[in-house]
């Protein structure tokens, strides 16, 4: 019995025993993984306002110097591969390569998981109702503006005419005699008595009756006493009246010059009037100007022959329309607008001159265009972000280029956005923020040591090339420029037609628009009319043979834009030879002198214009003493799609060196003949290409 206790008591003290050294383990266990799990968290430190900079060690901002915040790297956190870098403070701006953006801040990778959902933010829709979000489905129709200003009704100054005598004398009587008074054409004014008058009737009869049957030098004294007269404002019926009845009169009849109103008045009966004195002012008010002011960013609105609508306070029923027919030239520098001038026809006389009027101008650029809310456009410096609304409940951020502004609180839109796309139109800087906030903590969960150790950083996959590709970034034909050398100076970001010449612009990359100087260095001074281009001097100033002011010449540019000259063929020159005196028509080349036809300026002497050379060419090529039989051509020719570029041949496709554009076949272009031509200008002996002779048609 003693044995089965004894036995009993030390299985038990064993089973304790090992009870106990299990749950010390599991302990020490417990124990050891929690100071672990402490030893190997990592705190990082972050700027509240500049959520990109972080590091592994307390310090301070190194934008704004503020106290940097701690911040715990969840362990074990998934490494990714960069996609790309964006910048948090410009969205939409983005790079293959880490680095700063335009602002000079660090951009910040974007991992390839994160891309789905790195640029739209997700919220839930309780959370959009709270937030007033309200978008707007976009729409395309006319792009219109309607200018609204103010205008002053004036004088037609072509209708305006004067009333003075040219000699002196008395008014004996006054037919017109009050202001405002409406006249025709031929009405009497007054009665004028001059003695010099007087004297001039009586020489007038006296060579009449002298010279019926008398000498030629009798006729000439006639015709000389009649002159007198009508240099005197004396009209034809009146001399015949006064041939009929051989007397003359004491007084003459002044007769209105047109119809009108009378606006000036400075004469009374009995009144003693001077030669060249002015006695009356007339206006024809058939037809009435109305000047207006217009802010000159809304010069691009305007146009010559524009419609324009005017309403008078005391007219508010009805409606005037008439057409601009000037814009003034200059602006005023304090007001930083410009005078518009429109006629209107005036049936009725509503429209008084010195009147106020309320003056509408609508201009409609473009029939149909992608329109946009104002409203959404959230403009921070350059850039301008819209966001559009996604199905459940996601907005993505679009970075947008805007055009002209259209009426109705609209934008046109040149890209970045889609038709039947919605916009947000209320709450976007809601959005913005939030869109901020979510690029912060991305930060905080995959962060990127700035100055610190190298291992608190994720890794980083470098983005390779594809095999085969080139890192080399294509030229970016952003910008476009008029091929007219006269015209580079102006650049445009969109492509179309010059309104200046009418051309069509050439694309050109940043490298390319380098080389472009506008203007140039001045090869000399010359008088601006085509008769005195023979006019050099190397110092402003007037023309020595009509005191114009003198006008620089600008050397070539290094960049050619224009066709180069054809390459000159031997030959007699006549002896005068005349061309226009700008280099771009040296084309224009004739024997006889006359007008440009391209620019109606004056031809010029050959031997008197810098591109002399160039002239004689172009009348050689145009003049061949003997035809020569074209040269055969190859089986496959490339030259540059624009026609200015049509010098620019080659058997082998490529790049235009002049404008970067893809060399097409010269079957496709409409420029063929010329492109031919100077093929064979520079290939004269060629032969085609063995498997091609016999088989090349050339139409």
């Amino acid at each position: 019995m003693k044995a089965y206790k004894l036995f009993g008591g030390v299985v038990l003290g064993l089973i304790l025993a090992g009870a106990g050294y299990l749950s010390g383990v599991q302990s020490g266990r417990n124990h050891s993984s929690g100071t672990g799990g402490i030893a190997k968290e990592e705190t990082l430190y972050t700027c509240g306002m500049h959520p990109q900079v972080i590091q592994s060690e307390p310090g301070n901002c190194s934008i704004c110097q503020m106290k940097l915040t701690p911040i715990r790297r969840v362990p074990g956190a998934r490494k990714a591969t960069v996609k790309y870098y964006k910048s948090t403070m410009n969205p939409g701006e983005i790079s293959q390569t880490p680095g700063k953006d335009s602002m000079g801040m660090d951009m910040v990778p974007v991992m390839e998981e994160m891309d789905s959902e790195s640029a739209a933010i997700s919220i839930d829709p309780v959370t959009v109702q709270n937030m007033g979000i309200r978008t707007e489905r976009l729409s395309v129709g006319p792009l219109r503006r309607t200018i609204r200003t103010v205008g002053t009704i004036d004088f037609d100054e072509s209708g305006l005419a004067e009333v003075s005598t040219k000699f002196d004398g008395w008014v004996e009587k006054l037919y017109v005699d009050a202001m405002g008074s409406q006249v025709h054409r031929g009405d009497p004014l007054f009665e004028i008595y001059s003695p010099e008058l007087y004297s001039a009737q009586m020489e007038y009869l006296l060579a009449l009756k002298q010279g019926v049957g008398s000498e030629a030098g009798m006729e000439a004294l006639r015709q000389s006493s009649r002159l007198k007269l009508e240099f005197w404002d004396i009209s034809a019926e009146q001399i015949a009246e006064l041939e009929k009845t051989g007397k003359p009169k004491k007084t003459l009849q002044v007769r209105a010059p047109i119809d009108g109103f009378v606006v000036e008045k400075r004469v009374v009966e009995g009144q003693m009037v001077s030669s060249g004195e002015k006695l009356y002012g007339f206006a024809n008010l058939s037809l009435v100007w109305i000047q207006s002011q217009v802010y000159e960013k809304d010069f691009g609105y305007l146009g010559l022959g524009q419609e324009a609508a005017v309403t008078l306070s005391y007219l508010p029923d009805r409606k005037f329309r008439g057409r601009v027919t000037y814009i003034y030239p200059t602006v005023d520098e304090k007001t930083r607008t410009g005078m518009v001038r429109m006629e209107f026809h005036n049936p009725g006389y509503f429209l008084k001159p010195g009147m106020f009027a309320t003056v509408d101008l609508r201009a409609e650029l473009e029939s149909s265009a992608l329109l946009v809310p104002d409203s959404a456009v959230l403009r921070s410096g350059e850039k301008n972000t819209v966001f559009v609304a996604l199905d459940g409940g996601r907005f993505d951020p679009r970075t947008v280029v805007v055009g002209a502004r259209a009426e109705h609180g609209m934008l046109q839109v040149l890209s970045g956005l889609k038709r039947d796309e919605n916009v947000v139109v209320s709450g976007q800087f809601m959005l913005d923020s939030e869109s901020q906030l979510r690029e912060a903590i991305r930060k905080m969960r995959e962060p990127k040591s700035v100055g610190g150790d190298d291992s608190a950083a994720p890794a980083i996959a470098p983005v390779a090339p594809v095999h085969g590709e080139t890192t080399e970034p294509e030229p970016d034909f952003s910008v476009y420029i008029c091929p007219m050398p006269e015209h580079v100076a102006i650049e445009y970001d969109h492509a179309g037609g010059c309104p200046l010449c009418g051309m069509t612009f050439v694309p050109v990359s940043e490298e390319l628009l380098a080389r472009i100087q506008p203007g140039g260095t001045i090869e000399y001074y010359t008088c601006p009319m085509a008769e005195h281009r023979s006019v050099r001097v190397e110092r402003p100033g007037k023309c020595p043979v009509c005191a114009m002011t003198l006008i620089p010449v600008m050397k070539a540019n290094s960049v050619p834009l224009v066709v180069e000259p054809p390459v000159a063929v031997p030959g007699p020159l006549p002896p005068k030879l005349y061309t226009c005196p700008m280099k771009i028509h040296a084309d224009v080349v004739s024997e006889e002198p006359g007008d440009c036809p391209k620019c109606n300026m004056k031809l010029v002497d050959v031997s008197t214009v810098a591109h002399r050379a160039e002239s004689e060419a172009h009348w050689r090529q145009q003049h061949p003493s003997e035809e020569p039989a074209p040269a055969p051509l190859p089986e496959k020719l490339y030259t540059c799609p624009m026609k200015i570029h049509a010098d620019v041949v080659s058997e082998e496709p490529g790049d235009c060196p002049k404008c970067n554009m893809k060399l097409v076949d010269v079957s496709t272009v409409a420029h063929r003949a010329e492109s031919e031509a100077h093929w064979r200008q520079r290939h004269p002996g060629a032969e085609p290409a063995p498997e091609a002779r016999g088989e090349h048609v050339h139409e």
